[in-house]
């Protein structure tokens, strides 16, 4: 069953065209990478899909489904503590039961492995502790779909190891993800799909058996230089 669907989608910036008619289809629980050199294209597209930039041309289609997106920089509001940066949207914006909500909220604080920071604030968190809050906050809303932009790019290759380890977690929860990610090693272990992008446009598209064995100049090159 299909939870999004962007078909001939287009995007300028200054008459400089970012994406260049691009289709992508999601379906339910599936996890789908994005990779590609900067500029590419790669986090325009997810922008446009979470309605973060307009569109000039095409469509997106997400099928009555809900989605969240977890950021390159976090994005916690830094006057909130932990548990109220995950709960106060599904509480005042889907007007869900508090008790109910913090109940849940809690529980994803121990999914990923921060039951004790629920009273601690963004300040007091390392970078990797902070995403793994946004992770949370994006998953208290209960969405269908879940936009990943970059998860790890600031932070340190052992922070990077720990927000990774719980994305992999996430695939039991049959939520579909769509990582925009450098992580190549991680994007073959966990997706379904591997998007390649350059130049707006999406050159190569397959599993990562298919990726790995492109015979893309471009791709493998790009793959080699990691």
């Amino acid at each position: 069953m299909k939870v999004l669907e962007i078909k001939n989608l287009s995007k300028s910036f200054d008459n400089i065209e970012v994406l260049k008619s691009v289709s992508v289809e999601v379906s339910k629980g599936e996890v789908i990478s994005i990779i590609g050199p900067s500029g590419s294209g790669k986090s325009t597209l997810l922008r446009c899909a979470t309605s973060l930039e307009d569109i000039d041309n095409g469509s997106i289609d997400f099928k009555s489904s809900s989605f969240g997106m977890v950021f390159q920089h976090f994005n916690l509001f830094s006057h909130w503590n932990v548990l109220k940066n995950i709960t106060d949207a599904p509480i005042h914006v889907q007007k869900r039961n508090k008790d109910e909500v913090l109940l849940e909220g809690r529980m994803l604080l121990k999914r990923i492995g921060l039951s004790d920071k629920e009273s601690a604030y963004p300040f007091q968190l390392s970078g990797g502790q902070k995403q793994r809050v946004a992770i949370a906050r994006a998953l208290a809303m209960k969405p269908d779909i879940l936009f990943f932009d970059e998860p790890t790019s600031a932070l340190d290759p052992e922070l990077t190891k720990e927000v990774l380890n719980v994305i992999k977690s996430l695939k039991e929860l049959n939520i579909a993800m769509v990582i925009v990610t450098h992580e190549i090693g991680f994007a073959m272990e966990i997706s379904d799909r591997i998007i390649f992008m350059e130049n707006g446009k999406i050159q190569v598209e397959g599993t990562p058996a298919y990726i790995r064995s492109s015979e893309n100049e471009r791709l493998k090159s790009f793959i080699n230089s990691f």
